[in-house]
């Protein structure tokens, strides 16, 4: 049986400061070495994900944005990627002009990809957001909402309270068109919501991956809710010691949390290897 390992990173491979360890990475490698079909899923973008799971070896592409972009995990280039329609877009517009929430905007301006906000209207917590991504060519702060809706638009991210972000998610959790996560930040009090088009999923892009290279079955783990679909689609999933109840719930087991190297512990003790 030919298997694909797929983690989430934050909360789950990474640890309470943002990081791979130096032991899960020895692991790794040492895996990666022997030809474990390995590789990771994340609601970060490419860019983000690289800094955090610096040293770390994969082979394969790499899932970001939930899903919404399938990534050569060496060149960075985009093997399939996912965005809204134009009627899409312009409804989610049409939503956000009538709420005091502003999102963070995901597109593709000019053919570059770009991270766009309202300087006018940022809170504690986009402010955090931008001070882990200093340098970050991809952002592109705009001083109101003229530009904001601009280019191929693939995702939001509304970070605040949750009593301000949960009228967003009923509408479009609700709209078959959209997909969208609401859930607490790690470690913060703030929450976040993100809307992505429907088929972005990290289980629709681990199915391509599957196929792409011929496996017979999938194992897969995390540690929150946008990672249900990733363990329903998966022949085996385990929750870190740290996970979110619903997600326990769901996995076949319960493995070591993110910062007892729980993840990198179990392949080296479980992983099937393939030369």
């Amino acid at each position: 049986m030919k298997t694909l390992y797929v983690t989430d990173l934050d909360g789950t491979l990474l640890n309470t400061n943002d990081r791979i360890s130096e032991k899960s990475l020895g692991i790794l490698h040492a895996l990666s070495e022997r030809g474990i079909l390995f590789t990771y899923a994340t609601a970060r973008s490419f860019s983000s994900a690289s800094v955090v799971t610096k040293g770390l070896t994969v082979n394969l592409p790499v899932i970001v944005y939930n899903g919404a972009f399938l990534v050569d995990s060496g060149t960075g280039e985009r093997i399939s990627s996912l965005g809204f329609t134009a009627e899409e877009a312009g409804f989610v517009r049409s939503i956000f002009e009538q709420t005091p929430v502003s999102p963070l905007v995901y597109a593709f301006v000019d053919e570059a990809e770009r991270v766009s906000w309202d300087t006018t209207r940022e809170n504690e917590g986009i402010r955090r957001y931008l001070s882990n991504r200093t340098g970050d060519r991809r952002l592109r702060p705009l001083s109101g909402s003229e530009g904001l809706y601009d280019g191929n638009i693939f995702y939001y991210t509304c970070i605040g309270e949750r009593e301000d972000l949960l009228p967003l998610y009923e509408i479009f959790s609700g709209d078959g068109r959209f997909r969208c996560t609401l859930q607490q930040e790690l470690y913060r009090t703030e929450y976040w919501c993100e809307i992505m088009p429907s088929k972005a999923t990290k289980a629709e892009a681990i199915r391509s991956l599957k196929n792409m290279y011929s496996c017979d079955r999938v194992v897969s783990f995390g540690d929150a809710v946008n990672d249900l679909p990733m363990f329903a689609l998966s022949d085996e999933c385990y929750a870190v010691a740290n996970a979110v109840p619903e997600l326990m719930a769901a996995a076949t087991g319960v493995i070591g949390s993110n910062e007892e190297d729980g993840v990198a512990v179990w392949l080296e003790q479980h992983a099937d290897i393939f030369n």
